[in-house]
């Protein structure tokens, strides 16, 4: 049975559109992965949300955070966070850039045996 040609370029247009639907969720999910990194704050920038956080390995993290990070451990925003503190963080990533997905100040007391 021979379908008409409009019958037959709606359902390739549909069969595309599913496709490319398919393919953007799957790209949405890689990008939406959770990486988890926890170090010693070696620098915060409040102007521009940013922090350093060296990893017991020596690796160096600059991660942003946003109005939608959550705070543990901390009285604000980011407020709580300085230079020194051993924090563990969640982010994100997105064509290099990490962002916070939540922050947690576990303390002083560890950061000083990370150093």
């Amino acid at each position: 049975m021979r379908f008409p040609f409009k019958r037959q370029t709606v359902a390739l247009t549909i069969a595309a559109f599913v496709l490319i639907t398919i393919a953007s969720q799957i790209l949405s999910a890689e990008e939406d992965l959770v990486h988890i990194v926890s170090g010693v704050v070696k620098h915060v920038d409040k102007d521009t949300k940013t922090m350093v956080v060296k990893t017991s390995d020596g690796t160096e993290h600059t991660i942003k955070w946003t109005g939608e990070t959550t705070w543990e451990g901390t009285k604000e925003t980011g407020k709580g966070i300085k230079e020194g503190s051993q924090v563990t963080v969640k982010y994100t990533e997105k064509a290099g850039d990490k962002t916070a997905v939540g922050v947690k100040d576990v303390g002083k007391a560890t950061a000083k045996a990370v150093d």
